[in-house]
């Protein structure tokens, strides 16, 4: 058995090989609490949630860390615009991320550190790069030397002549414009921490760099995160902590976007679809399908009609759980997945195959309680309820679904009613009125309901 996973560094799938055997150290850039989360934010948590699993499914002792960027350009902003403290608009859509990554059924990292929790860290980390020469002070800034690191941009592979590095503003006194800023001096009105060189702030990059150092130390398996991240955060994370000494991350992993119209899902396009309000109009654990399912290199265009389909598919797999549930009761997941879907999960996990399997059992469960063959549909049942947990998409396990109570008493509520409905049409047919009985059946189909007829009597569903 041998986890492979595509390396953005390497730019191909390579063997993983843990640097401590039988454990796995994973850092994922988290969120920037700026504003609410939209659902391109969560896929990244999502998909790294998915990955966890399948390492701890695989034996593996997993450390997950995922950290908070509470400081930054964006937040400050938009501490000015609102008029509140920026430390009140970080908590509060932190709040927000941790409900989304909830609702959604990520499981809760080992650690979440906060940037402006690990001050000291960063101004140790660039007092030893200024002492080594990749770093400087300048006018209350501290910047990183890109010449003074000779691997700078082998990640995104860029050539430096051509880079165009971001700055913010009051990034004064650059020996050279490509250098990036790890501090920024202060400014009117914006929060300050002193240091050797006097008040400021930490750059984006510093905190991830200082923050990986402290809770995975000098060298750690994974670093995840966007896309977008390639450059130049993660490319300035690993000038940063290489060039303090670090042999940093061993693996670079990177999850795609979700995209509307071509364009990547951001707040500043006005494009975002946030999760508090996606929670309102779908089941959390439809979402979780749609946004995780995908390949997490894969790009997923946001539309109404995908969610559709992702629904009515696991409308299918739900619907047979539901069936063998009501004709055999519990039914524990099984200790090993099918071979075929380990195998999918091995190789990049290739959640797409993986659920494919899952289908497939589903499909032959289906068989099974057609045939009333109830041992094999039991068997079936175990094999998917296994595979399911794997992708945190098992509906018996509330936690992980993130169904609200609320919508299981809607639920109640519906079964109620459609009950009433198949009572005069299961009176219909026992007096042969098989126009009555069919017309019933059929309103109820042009309501999206499935009537199935089962020997314990009929069920419903909605239509897939």
């Amino acid at each position: 058995m041998t986890i492979r996973l595509y390396d953005t560094s390497a730019r191909q799938i390579r063997d993983f090989a843990p640097l401590k055997p039988g454990c796995v150290s994973i850092y994922l850039c988290g969120a920037t609490v700026q504003a609410a989360p939209h659902i391109g934010h969560i896929r990244s948590g999502l998909n790294f949630d998915i990955m966890r699993r399948w390492f701890t499914y695989r034996g593996y002792d997993v450390t997950f860390i995922r950290n908070v960027t509470d400081i930054d350009d964006k937040i400050i902003a938009k501490a000015h615009e609102q008029g509140r403290p920026w430390w009140s608009i970080g908590y509060e859509n932190e709040r927000a991320f941790n409900e989304g990554y909830a609702a959604l059924g990520c499981l809760p990292p080992t650690y979440e550190p906060r940037a402006t929790g690990h001050i000291t860290e960063m101004v140790e980390m660039m007092q030893r790069l200024i002492e080594r020469g990749h770093a400087y002070a300048a006018d209350g800034n501290v910047y990183f030397d890109v010449r003074s690191f000779p691997q700078y941009l082998e990640l995104s592979r860029q050539e430096l002549d051509n880079l165009r590095q971001p700055s913010g503003e009051g990034e004064t006194g650059k020996r050279d414009e490509r250098d990036f800023a790890m501090w920024k001096s202060a400014k009117p009105g914006e929060p300050t921490w002193p240091t050797p060189w006097g008040e400021g702030r930490p750059g984006w990059h510093l905190e991830c760099s200082a923050m990986a150092h402290k809770y995975l130390g000098t060298a750690f398996d994974i670093h995840g995160g966007g896309l977008d991240l390639i450059f130049p955060h993660h490319e300035n994370e690993i000038a940063q902590a290489k060039a303090y000494g670090d042999d940093f991350a061993r693996y670079w992993v990177h999850n795609a976007w979700v995209t509307m119209a071509g364009d990547k899902m951001s707040k500043s396009l006005g494009n975002s679809v946030l999760v508090s309000e996606m929670v309102k109009q779908w089941r959390p654990i439809v979402l979780r399908y749609y946004l995780g399912t995908p390949h997490y290199r894969s790009m997923i265009e946001y539309s109404e009609e995908s969610l559709r389909e992702a629904e009515s598919a696991f409308a299918r797999i739900e619907g047979f759980v539901q069936r063998v549930i009501e004709l055999a009761g519990t039914v524990e997941p099984a200790a090993e997945v099918p071979p075929a879907f380990a195998e999918a999960m091995d190789d990049d996990l290739g959640v797409p195959q993986a659920l494919a399997i899952v289908h497939t059992t589903v499909r032959q469960g289906n068989s099974a309680l057609a045939a009333d063959d109830k041992e094999a549909a039991v068997a079936r049942l175990a094999e998917v309820r296994a595979m399911l947990g794997v992708l945190g998409l098992d509906p018996l396990d509330e936690q992980c679904a993130g169904e609200s109570d609320q919508g299981e008493d809607l639920h109640g509520v519906v079964d109620s009613l459609v009950r009433l409905v198949l009572d005069q049409r299961e009176s219909a047919r026992a007096r042969k009125d098989w126009a009555t009985a069919d017309a019933i059946r059929d309103q109820l189909a042009q309501s999206g309901l499935a009537i199935e007829d089962s020997p314990q009597g009929p069920r419903w569903s909605l239509k897939a």
